[in-house]
């Protein structure tokens, strides 16, 4: 095929990942392979609601997805995007039943994949590491399903990760939510269980270091949220939230806070996401013991996560490189 280029000599692409919570869409153009600017438009699809217990998706939540795709699927074609690919994580690898919504996205024109831990925790890494070149660093993507932590350094100098030890862990968000809690809220053993949970998991993982990176980086909706709760962001702002620090006596009082609160309380504090209220609690207290484990007081925050990676990783495909990460993807082309 022949790689049409925007006039400034950008490429644009539509990257879409369709997490256990989320279904998100990144429009972006690249040029040379770094991402000149990008647009994202982020849904709360709720699909891995129930998986945790039945090992399946639910009709309804298979509905939200698609209606989704489809949303993005035409906005991918109003922006001019060249390559569409779509990845599918935790609970698309946890539900008997997958094949019945990767059905429904391939008669959208899609080319979906569900991809392993270790590739979700690469692609994450990538598109975090671009904003520290050569540092070594910690990066972990808390999802609904599974949480990835990685640690390794970019070389952006001949365009290399060096990834010293990546782990997808089936620690999320929606998966904790479902597990553990029965009221609402949580009566406080619930919450404690939960926590305990968790920090068995990840001491596990820190314990295999000798020498964990100082610094700490952490993306996805949990910790957007967790500072926009902070600040009170209304309406959300992304420059201020992207590489802000967050400290873990922050994460524990916004915790403290949600412990006494039910669902629908959760959904009208100040800077929260409405949708994202019934997997808060959960997702902080994810946080609170990933940080406590590795012995981290703060963290990063990045919005520069798996989309961006899928970015990058599009562009070298389209670009006949080989992918950094070491995973191709299957791409559906313009008509």
């Amino acid at each position: 095929m022949t790689l049409e280029h925007d006039s400034d000599g950008c490429v644009r692409i539509a990257a879409i990942d369709l997490g256990t919570v989320s279904s998100r869409l990144s429009l972006a153009r690249l040029r040379d392979g770094v991402i000149v600017d990008a647009r994202k438009h982020s849904v709360i699809t709720d699909m891995g609601k129930d998986v945790d217990a039945t090992g399946r998706f639910r009709a309804d939540a298979i509905d939200r997805v698609e209606d989704a795709c489809r949303t993005f699927v035409q906005e991918a074609e109003a922006f001019g995007a060249v390559a569409t690919c779509v990845t599918l994580t935790s609970a698309a690898r946890d539900a008997k039943n997958s094949e019945d919504l990767l059905c429904r996205l391939r008669a959208l024109g899609l080319e979906p994949q569900v991809i392993p831990g270790e590739v979700e925790g690469r692609l994450t890494f990538y598109g975090v590491a671009h904003d520290f070149p050569g540092e070594r660093i910690a990066v972990a993507d808390p999802g609904g399903g599974s949480t990835e932590i990685v640690v390794g350094t970019y070389d952006p100098a001949v365009s290399s990760i060096d990834v010293e030890h990546v782990q997808s862990l089936n620690i999320g968000c929606r998966r904790l939510t479902d597990r553990f809690f029965t009221a609402d809220p949580p009566a406080r053993d619930e919450i404690d269980a939960a926590a305990a949970w968790s920090h068995e998991q990840f001491a596990l993982y820190w314990d295999t270091f000798a020498d964990r990176p100082s610094r700490f980086i952490s993306v996805g909706g949990t910790v957007t949220t967790l500072v926009s709760l902070v600040y009170e962001l209304e309406p959300y702002d992304s420059s201020f939230v992207h590489l802000h620090d967050l400290s873990l006596t922050e994460i524990e009082e916004q915790l403290q806070r949600m412990s006494t609160l039910t669902v629908e309380e959760i959904r009208h504090l100040k800077g929260i996401q409405p949708q994202r209220a019934p997997m808060m609690l959960a997702g902080s207290i994810i946080m609170r013991e990933l940080m406590r484990a590795g012995g981290y007081q703060t963290l990063t925050v990045s919005e520069s996560s798996l989309l961006a990676g899928m970015a990058a990783t599009i562009d070298e495909v389209l670009q006949g490189e080989k992918p950094v990460v070491g995973w191709t993807p299957r791409l559906s082309y313009r008509a």
